[in-house]
Protein backbone atom coordinates (compact mmCIF):
# COMPACT_ATOMS: atom_id res chain seq x y z
CA UNK A 1 0.00 0.00 0.00
CA UNK A 2 1.71 3.43 -0.88
CA UNK A 3 1.77 5.68 1.87
CA UNK A 4 0.36 9.22 1.09
CA UNK A 5 2.29 12.17 2.09
CA UNK A 6 0.35 14.64 3.68
CA UNK A 7 0.17 17.96 2.33
CA UNK A 8 0.82 20.65 4.20
CA UNK A 9 -2.00 22.56 6.08
CA UNK A 10 -1.94 26.49 5.68
CA UNK A 11 -3.88 29.22 7.82
CA UNK A 12 -4.30 32.97 7.63
CA UNK A 13 -2.95 35.38 10.35
CA UNK A 14 -4.12 38.38 10.38
CA UNK A 15 -3.23 38.51 13.88
CA UNK A 16 -0.73 37.43 16.56
CA UNK A 17 -3.20 35.98 18.02
CA UNK A 18 -4.75 34.08 15.01
CA UNK A 19 -1.38 32.53 14.13
CA UNK A 20 -1.16 31.39 17.59
CA UNK A 21 -4.51 29.79 17.20
CA UNK A 22 -4.19 28.34 13.98
CA UNK A 23 -0.64 26.78 15.54
CA UNK A 24 -2.45 25.30 18.54
CA UNK A 25 -5.46 24.09 16.75
CA UNK A 26 -3.39 22.28 13.58
CA UNK A 27 -1.63 24.33 11.06
CA UNK A 28 1.69 24.09 9.79
CA UNK A 29 2.27 27.15 8.42
CA UNK A 30 0.43 30.55 8.38
CA UNK A 31 0.90 33.66 5.97
CA UNK A 32 0.69 37.15 7.24
CA UNK A 33 1.01 40.21 4.82
CA UNK A 34 3.00 43.46 5.33
CA UNK A 35 -0.24 45.76 4.77
CA UNK A 36 1.22 47.96 2.26
CA UNK A 37 2.81 45.28 -0.33
CA UNK A 38 -0.59 42.76 0.19
CA UNK A 39 -4.17 42.87 -0.07
CA UNK A 40 -4.95 43.24 2.92
CA UNK A 41 -3.81 46.40 4.28
CA UNK A 42 -7.35 46.85 6.31
CA UNK A 43 -7.39 44.47 9.49
CA UNK A 44 -4.10 43.53 9.45
CA UNK A 45 -1.63 44.29 12.91
CA UNK A 46 1.47 42.90 11.29
CA UNK A 47 3.77 45.90 11.01
CA UNK A 48 7.11 45.12 11.12
CA UNK A 49 7.73 44.37 14.83
CA UNK A 50 4.10 41.91 14.58
CA UNK A 51 6.07 40.15 11.50
CA UNK A 52 9.68 39.76 13.60
CA UNK A 53 7.60 37.97 16.57
CA UNK A 54 5.56 36.12 14.26
CA UNK A 55 8.50 34.61 12.03
CA UNK A 56 10.14 33.97 15.80
CA UNK A 57 7.28 31.95 17.12
CA UNK A 58 6.85 30.42 14.40
CA UNK A 59 10.31 28.60 14.12
CA UNK A 60 10.37 28.20 17.66
CA UNK A 61 7.45 25.75 17.56
CA UNK A 62 8.69 24.13 14.12
CA UNK A 63 6.51 25.55 11.80
CA UNK A 64 6.28 28.03 8.81
CA UNK A 65 5.73 31.63 8.14
CA UNK A 66 4.74 33.10 5.07
CA UNK A 67 4.94 36.61 4.60
CA UNK A 68 2.40 38.06 1.86
CA UNK A 69 4.04 40.83 -0.41
CA UNK A 70 1.12 40.10 -3.44
CA UNK A 71 0.42 43.57 -4.19
CA UNK A 72 -0.07 44.36 -8.23
CA UNK A 73 2.57 47.76 -7.74
CA UNK A 74 2.20 51.41 -9.59
CA UNK A 75 5.70 52.92 -9.96
CA UNK A 76 5.61 54.69 -6.08
CA UNK A 77 5.26 51.13 -4.71
CA UNK A 78 8.17 49.63 -6.77
CA UNK A 79 10.47 52.36 -5.97
CA UNK A 80 10.10 51.85 -2.39
CA UNK A 81 9.73 48.12 -2.27
CA UNK A 82 13.21 46.91 -1.71
CA UNK A 83 13.97 49.10 0.61
CA UNK A 84 10.95 47.99 2.58
CA UNK A 85 11.49 44.33 2.23
CA UNK A 86 14.97 44.30 3.15
CA UNK A 87 14.42 43.99 7.18
CA UNK A 88 11.86 41.77 6.83
CA UNK A 89 13.93 39.34 4.50
CA UNK A 90 16.36 39.57 7.03
CA UNK A 91 13.79 38.44 9.76
CA UNK A 92 14.17 35.04 7.42
CA UNK A 93 10.28 34.35 6.58
CA UNK A 94 9.99 30.49 4.90
CA UNK A 95 8.89 32.20 1.77
CA UNK A 96 7.42 35.50 0.42
CA UNK A 97 3.89 34.97 -1.54
CA UNK A 98 4.34 37.13 -4.84
CA UNK A 99 2.52 38.12 -7.94
CA UNK A 100 3.93 40.77 -9.82
CA UNK A 101 6.71 39.48 -12.08
CA UNK A 102 8.78 43.04 -11.80
CA UNK A 103 8.83 42.74 -7.73
CA UNK A 104 9.83 38.82 -8.39
CA UNK A 105 12.71 39.76 -10.88
CA UNK A 106 14.43 42.77 -8.68
CA UNK A 107 13.91 40.05 -4.96
CA UNK A 108 15.47 37.26 -7.04
CA UNK A 109 18.69 39.34 -8.48
CA UNK A 110 19.09 40.79 -4.87
CA UNK A 111 18.13 37.84 -2.51
CA UNK A 112 18.22 34.50 -4.93
CA UNK A 113 17.82 32.43 -1.68
CA UNK A 114 15.05 33.72 -0.77
CA UNK A 115 12.04 31.41 -1.49
CA UNK A 116 8.99 32.66 -3.31
CA UNK A 117 5.76 31.02 -3.57
CA UNK A 118 3.51 32.60 -6.76
CA UNK A 119 0.20 34.47 -5.96
CA UNK A 120 -2.82 33.25 -7.07
CA UNK A 121 -3.11 36.94 -8.06
CA UNK A 122 -1.04 35.85 -10.97
CA UNK A 123 -3.57 33.79 -11.94
CA UNK A 124 -1.87 29.92 -12.97
CA UNK A 125 -3.80 27.58 -14.90
CA UNK A 126 -1.95 25.42 -16.87
CA UNK A 127 1.33 23.51 -17.01
CA UNK A 128 3.23 25.50 -19.27
CA UNK A 129 2.85 28.74 -16.92
CA UNK A 130 4.16 26.34 -14.08
CA UNK A 131 7.53 25.93 -15.83
CA UNK A 132 7.48 29.18 -16.66
CA UNK A 133 7.68 30.15 -13.34
CA UNK A 134 9.96 27.11 -12.51
CA UNK A 135 12.31 28.62 -14.85
CA UNK A 136 12.53 31.77 -13.09
CA UNK A 137 13.12 30.48 -9.87
CA UNK A 138 9.94 30.29 -8.30
CA UNK A 139 9.51 27.58 -5.70
CA UNK A 140 5.84 27.26 -5.16
CA UNK A 141 2.59 27.52 -7.32
CA UNK A 142 -0.88 29.08 -5.63
CA UNK A 143 -3.09 27.46 -8.67
CA UNK A 144 -5.48 29.57 -9.95
CA UNK A 145 -9.30 28.38 -7.85
CA UNK A 146 -10.64 28.48 -11.58
CA UNK A 147 -9.27 24.91 -12.46
CA UNK A 148 -11.03 21.48 -11.87
CA UNK A 149 -9.59 18.72 -10.33
CA UNK A 150 -8.76 16.42 -13.49
CA UNK A 151 -6.33 19.96 -14.47
CA UNK A 152 -5.24 19.99 -11.28
CA UNK A 153 -3.97 16.45 -11.61
CA UNK A 154 -2.86 17.34 -15.10
CA UNK A 155 -0.32 20.11 -13.79
CA UNK A 156 0.90 18.04 -11.18
CA UNK A 157 1.46 15.14 -14.08
CA UNK A 158 3.56 17.21 -16.13
CA UNK A 159 5.40 19.55 -13.40
CA UNK A 160 5.85 16.71 -10.72
CA UNK A 161 8.68 18.52 -9.02
CA UNK A 162 7.26 21.86 -8.68
CA UNK A 163 5.28 22.40 -5.52
CA UNK A 164 1.70 23.41 -5.68
CA UNK A 165 -0.90 24.43 -3.50
CA UNK A 166 -4.61 24.73 -3.33
CA UNK A 167 -7.30 26.81 -1.98
CA UNK A 168 -9.44 24.51 -0.13
CA UNK A 169 -11.38 26.64 1.95
CA UNK A 170 -13.31 30.92 2.35
CA UNK A 171 -14.55 33.23 0.20
CA UNK A 172 -14.45 33.68 -3.54
CA UNK A 173 -14.22 36.61 -5.53
CA UNK A 174 -16.54 37.77 -7.98
CA UNK A 175 -13.73 38.27 -9.85
CA UNK A 176 -11.08 35.92 -11.76
CA UNK A 177 -8.98 35.16 -9.04
CA UNK A 178 -9.70 38.03 -7.02
CA UNK A 179 -8.83 41.06 -9.59
CA UNK A 180 -11.57 42.64 -8.87
CA UNK A 181 -12.32 46.43 -9.51
CA UNK A 182 -16.27 46.43 -7.65
CA UNK A 183 -14.84 47.99 -4.44
CA UNK A 184 -13.09 50.88 -6.65
CA UNK A 185 -16.08 51.43 -8.90
CA UNK A 186 -18.06 52.32 -5.73
CA UNK A 187 -15.89 53.45 -3.24
CA UNK A 188 -12.51 54.52 -4.77
CA UNK A 189 -10.73 51.93 -3.10
CA UNK A 190 -8.67 49.55 -5.19
CA UNK A 191 -8.33 45.55 -4.20
CA UNK A 192 -5.46 45.17 -6.00
CA UNK A 193 -3.99 47.93 -4.01
CA UNK A 194 -5.09 45.82 -0.97
CA UNK A 195 -8.23 48.23 0.27
CA UNK A 196 -11.19 46.18 -0.99
CA UNK A 197 -13.79 47.08 0.92
CA UNK A 198 -15.89 43.66 0.19
CA UNK A 199 -18.63 45.45 -2.20
CA UNK A 200 -19.61 42.20 -3.41
CA UNK A 201 -20.13 40.76 -0.20
CA UNK A 202 -22.96 43.93 0.84
CA UNK A 203 -27.03 43.40 1.37
CA UNK A 204 -28.11 45.36 -1.85
CA UNK A 205 -31.74 46.82 -2.41
CA UNK A 206 -32.51 47.75 -6.13
CA UNK A 207 -34.32 51.09 -7.31
CA UNK A 208 -35.04 51.23 -10.80
CA UNK A 209 -34.10 54.72 -12.41
CA UNK A 210 -34.95 57.64 -15.29
CA UNK A 211 -31.97 59.41 -16.97
CA UNK A 212 -32.11 63.05 -15.92
CA UNK A 213 -32.70 65.33 -19.15
CA UNK A 214 -30.07 67.91 -17.80
CA UNK A 215 -27.30 65.78 -16.54
CA UNK A 216 -27.58 62.89 -18.41
CA UNK A 217 -27.20 61.15 -14.83
CA UNK A 218 -29.73 57.94 -13.13
CA UNK A 219 -31.98 59.21 -10.94
CA UNK A 220 -34.29 57.23 -8.23
CA UNK A 221 -37.54 56.62 -9.34
CA UNK A 222 -40.60 56.61 -6.76
CA UNK A 223 -41.97 53.36 -7.07
CA UNK A 224 -45.25 52.33 -5.45
CA UNK A 225 -45.34 48.86 -4.14
CA UNK A 226 -42.20 46.62 -4.64
CA UNK A 227 -40.15 46.67 -6.88
CA UNK A 228 -40.05 43.55 -9.14
CA UNK A 229 -36.57 43.26 -10.52
CA UNK A 230 -37.38 39.81 -12.47
CA UNK A 231 -40.02 41.41 -14.46
CA UNK A 232 -38.26 44.66 -14.96
CA UNK A 233 -35.56 42.10 -16.52
CA UNK A 234 -37.85 40.59 -18.50
CA UNK A 235 -39.01 43.33 -20.25
CA UNK A 236 -35.59 44.48 -20.98
CA UNK A 237 -34.79 41.09 -22.83
CA UNK A 238 -38.17 41.27 -24.67
CA UNK A 239 -37.75 44.94 -25.84
CA UNK A 240 -34.31 43.78 -27.14
CA UNK A 241 -35.41 40.61 -28.87
CA UNK A 242 -37.74 42.11 -30.74
CA UNK A 243 -35.28 44.40 -32.86
CA UNK A 244 -35.23 42.23 -35.95
CA UNK A 245 -32.51 44.06 -37.70
CA UNK A 246 -29.56 43.34 -35.00
CA UNK A 247 -29.99 47.12 -33.63
CA UNK A 248 -29.86 47.66 -29.48
CA UNK A 249 -33.33 48.83 -28.38
CA UNK A 250 -32.51 51.21 -26.01
CA UNK A 251 -34.77 49.30 -22.92
CA UNK A 252 -31.83 46.79 -23.42
CA UNK A 253 -29.77 49.17 -22.04
CA UNK A 254 -31.29 49.52 -18.68
CA UNK A 255 -29.77 51.64 -15.32
CA UNK A 256 -30.48 50.25 -11.80
CA UNK A 257 -29.30 51.89 -8.47
CA UNK A 258 -28.57 49.50 -5.85
CA UNK A 259 -28.97 50.38 -2.42
CA UNK A 260 -26.75 49.16 0.42
CA UNK A 261 -28.09 48.39 3.71
CA UNK A 262 -25.34 49.92 5.61
CA UNK A 263 -25.83 52.97 3.70
CA UNK A 264 -29.19 53.83 3.27
CA UNK A 265 -30.16 57.01 0.48
CA UNK A 266 -26.57 56.41 -1.05
CA UNK A 267 -27.51 55.27 -4.98
CA UNK A 268 -25.26 53.49 -7.22
CA UNK A 269 -26.03 52.97 -10.45
CA UNK A 270 -25.28 49.49 -11.74
CA UNK A 271 -25.50 48.79 -15.78
CA UNK A 272 -28.05 46.39 -17.15
CA UNK A 273 -27.74 45.02 -21.22
CA UNK A 274 -29.18 41.92 -22.99
CA UNK A 275 -27.03 39.43 -20.80
CA UNK A 276 -28.44 40.37 -17.48
CA UNK A 277 -27.31 42.46 -14.29
CA UNK A 278 -24.27 40.96 -12.39
CA UNK A 279 -25.11 41.25 -8.47
CA UNK A 280 -22.84 39.55 -7.28
CA UNK A 281 -21.89 37.39 -3.97
CA UNK A 282 -21.22 34.34 -4.05
CA UNK A 283 -21.18 31.20 -2.34
CA UNK A 284 -18.13 30.24 0.00
CA UNK A 285 -15.91 27.82 -1.01
CA UNK A 286 -15.67 24.64 0.94
CA UNK A 287 -13.38 21.38 0.16
CA UNK A 288 -13.16 19.55 2.78
CA UNK A 289 -14.53 16.22 1.17
CA UNK A 290 -12.12 16.40 -1.11
CA UNK A 291 -8.98 16.89 0.67
CA UNK A 292 -8.46 13.02 0.04
CA UNK A 293 -8.12 13.23 -3.35
CA UNK A 294 -6.05 16.68 -3.51
CA UNK A 295 -3.67 14.09 -1.41
CA UNK A 296 -3.69 11.37 -3.54
CA UNK A 297 -3.22 14.01 -6.49
CA UNK A 298 0.00 15.10 -4.62
CA UNK A 299 -1.15 18.96 -3.89
CA UNK A 300 1.42 20.09 -1.80
CA UNK A 301 -0.23 22.59 0.66
CA UNK A 302 -4.01 22.91 0.75
CA UNK A 303 -4.89 26.67 1.63
CA UNK A 304 -7.69 28.43 3.81
CA UNK A 305 -8.07 31.88 2.99
CA UNK A 306 -9.58 34.31 5.85
CA UNK A 307 -6.92 37.12 6.92
CA UNK A 308 -9.95 39.22 8.31
CA UNK A 309 -12.02 36.57 9.83
CA UNK A 310 -12.51 36.13 13.65
CA UNK A 311 -10.42 33.77 16.23
CA UNK A 312 -13.09 31.09 15.85
CA UNK A 313 -13.18 30.86 12.03
CA UNK A 314 -9.29 30.61 12.06
CA UNK A 315 -9.22 27.83 14.80
CA UNK A 316 -12.43 25.86 13.67
CA UNK A 317 -11.22 25.66 10.11
CA UNK A 318 -7.61 24.51 11.56
CA UNK A 319 -8.96 21.63 13.72
CA UNK A 320 -11.21 20.63 10.66
CA UNK A 321 -8.87 20.35 7.95
CA UNK A 322 -6.07 18.85 10.02
CA UNK A 323 -8.29 15.99 10.91
CA UNK A 324 -9.72 15.77 7.05
CA UNK A 325 -5.82 15.53 6.30
CA UNK A 326 -5.35 13.03 9.08
CA UNK A 327 -7.59 10.96 8.25
CA UNK A 328 -6.95 10.97 4.41
CA UNK A 329 -3.38 9.55 5.30
CA UNK A 330 -4.07 7.34 7.40
CA UNK A 331 -6.66 5.86 5.07
CA UNK A 332 -9.68 6.43 7.32
CA UNK A 333 -13.23 7.27 5.18
CA UNK A 334 -14.21 10.89 5.10
CA UNK A 335 -15.77 11.71 8.36
CA UNK A 336 -19.64 13.79 7.35
CA UNK A 337 -19.36 15.27 10.73
CA UNK A 338 -16.67 17.96 9.53
CA UNK A 339 -19.20 18.98 7.45
CA UNK A 340 -21.46 20.06 9.96
CA UNK A 341 -18.73 21.65 12.64
CA UNK A 342 -17.93 23.88 9.45
CA UNK A 343 -21.68 24.87 9.00
CA UNK A 344 -21.40 26.39 12.49
CA UNK A 345 -19.10 29.02 10.91
CA UNK A 346 -20.67 32.22 9.56
CA UNK A 347 -21.06 31.38 5.84
CA UNK A 348 -23.32 32.19 2.67
CA UNK A 349 -23.88 28.62 1.74
CA UNK A 350 -20.88 26.73 0.34
CA UNK A 351 -19.38 25.53 -3.00
CA UNK A 352 -16.45 23.50 -4.78
CA UNK A 353 -16.48 26.30 -6.63
CA UNK A 354 -14.96 25.11 -10.07
CA UNK A 355 -12.87 21.80 -8.34
CA UNK A 356 -16.01 19.31 -8.70
CA UNK A 357 -17.96 19.78 -12.33
CA UNK A 358 -20.37 17.31 -10.29
CA UNK A 359 -20.92 17.48 -7.17
CA UNK A 360 -21.41 13.86 -4.71
CA UNK A 361 -24.86 13.94 -4.07
CA UNK A 362 -24.20 11.86 -0.64
CA UNK A 363 -22.47 15.13 0.27
CA UNK A 364 -25.41 17.24 -0.83
CA UNK A 365 -28.18 15.28 1.02
CA UNK A 366 -26.13 15.58 4.27
CA UNK A 367 -26.14 18.58 4.07
CA UNK A 368 -29.53 19.28 3.55
CA UNK A 369 -30.59 16.51 6.53
CA UNK A 370 -28.21 16.39 9.57
CA UNK A 371 -26.50 19.20 9.14
CA UNK A 372 -29.43 21.40 10.06
CA UNK A 373 -30.18 19.52 12.78
CA UNK A 374 -26.72 19.83 14.41
CA UNK A 375 -25.72 23.70 13.93
CA UNK A 376 -23.95 25.59 16.04
CA UNK A 377 -22.99 29.28 17.03
CA UNK A 378 -19.59 31.16 17.99
CA UNK A 379 -20.36 32.61 22.00
CA UNK A 380 -17.05 33.22 23.71
CA UNK A 381 -13.85 32.88 24.18
CA UNK A 382 -12.13 31.18 27.32
CA UNK A 383 -10.07 34.21 29.03
CA UNK A 384 -8.54 32.41 32.58
CA UNK A 385 -9.21 29.49 34.66
CA UNK A 386 -9.38 29.85 38.66
CA UNK A 387 -11.07 27.64 41.16
CA UNK A 388 -12.91 25.65 38.26
CA UNK A 389 -14.39 28.29 36.74
CA UNK A 390 -13.30 29.88 33.24
CA UNK A 391 -13.92 33.45 32.56
CA UNK A 392 -15.37 34.09 29.14
CA UNK A 393 -15.31 37.04 27.46
CA UNK A 394 -18.85 36.54 25.42
CA UNK A 395 -19.20 36.87 21.69
CA UNK A 396 -22.84 35.70 21.19
CA UNK A 397 -25.97 35.39 23.73
CA UNK A 398 -26.35 31.95 25.18
CA UNK A 399 -27.98 30.47 28.48
CA UNK A 400 -27.83 28.37 31.58
CA UNK A 401 -29.32 24.77 29.81
CA UNK A 402 -27.80 25.52 26.58
CA UNK A 403 -25.40 22.54 25.35
CA UNK A 404 -22.10 24.49 25.12
CA UNK A 405 -19.13 23.24 22.81
CA UNK A 406 -15.57 23.59 24.29
CA UNK A 407 -13.20 23.90 21.19
CA UNK A 408 -10.10 23.62 22.56
CA UNK A 409 -6.70 21.89 20.50
CA UNK A 410 -6.73 19.00 23.01
CA UNK A 411 -9.89 18.06 21.87
CA UNK A 412 -13.40 19.14 21.79
CA UNK A 413 -16.27 18.01 24.07
CA UNK A 414 -19.86 19.06 24.78
CA UNK A 415 -21.49 20.02 28.42
CA UNK A 416 -24.76 21.16 29.09
CA UNK A 417 -24.47 24.27 30.78
CA UNK A 418 -26.22 24.32 34.38
CA UNK A 419 -25.23 27.73 36.23
CA UNK A 420 -23.13 30.35 34.96
CA UNK A 421 -22.32 33.64 37.42
CA UNK A 422 -21.65 37.34 36.27
CA UNK A 423 -18.64 39.12 37.56
CA UNK A 424 -19.64 40.10 40.95
CA UNK A 425 -20.04 36.61 41.89
CA UNK A 426 -23.98 36.56 41.84
CA UNK A 427 -25.92 33.43 39.52
CA UNK A 428 -27.08 34.29 36.16
CA UNK A 429 -29.56 32.91 33.81
CA UNK A 430 -28.26 34.46 30.48
CA UNK A 431 -25.15 35.62 29.14
CA UNK A 432 -25.93 38.92 26.83
CA UNK A 433 -23.64 39.23 23.46
CA UNK A 434 -20.38 40.98 23.24
CA UNK A 435 -18.82 42.79 24.97
CA UNK A 436 -19.46 41.33 28.30
CA UNK A 437 -17.74 38.89 30.85
CA UNK A 438 -19.37 35.58 32.71
CA UNK A 439 -17.94 32.84 34.08
CA UNK A 440 -18.98 28.92 33.89
CA UNK A 441 -18.02 25.63 35.81
CA UNK A 442 -15.46 23.80 34.02
CA UNK A 443 -14.07 20.37 34.29
CA UNK A 444 -10.93 19.62 32.20
CA UNK A 445 -8.41 21.61 29.87
CA UNK A 446 -10.07 24.93 28.66
CA UNK A 447 -7.12 27.46 28.55
CA UNK A 448 -7.27 28.96 24.77
CA UNK A 449 -10.50 27.55 24.04
CA UNK A 450 -13.32 28.77 22.50
CA UNK A 451 -16.81 28.58 23.48
CA UNK A 452 -20.01 27.34 20.43
CA UNK A 453 -23.41 26.76 21.15
CA UNK A 454 -25.26 24.13 20.03
CA UNK A 455 -29.08 24.01 18.48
Amino acid sequence: MTTLKAPELLLPAGSLDKMRAAYDFGADAVYAGQPRYSLRARNNEFRLEQIGIGIAEAHARGKKFFLTSNLLPHNDKVRTYLRDIEPIIAMKPDALIMADPGLIMMVREKWPEVDIHLSVQANTVNWAAVKFWQNVGVKRIILSRELSFDEIEKIRQECPDMELEVFVHGALCIAYSGRCLLSGYFNRRDPNQGTCTNACRWEYGTQASATDPNTGEAMAVQMQGDFDFAKSQQEAESSFSSCGNGERHPAADNIYLLEEKGRPGQLMPIMEDEHGTYIMNSKDLRAVEYVERLTKIGVDSLKVEGRTKSLYYVSRTAQVYRRAIDDAVAGRPFNPELITELEGLANRGYTAGLMDRRPANDYQNYETGHSIAHRSQFVGEVRGVANGWAEIETKNKFSVGDTIEIIHPSGNRKVKLEQMKDKNGASIDVAAGSPTHVWIPVDGPVEGGLLARMF
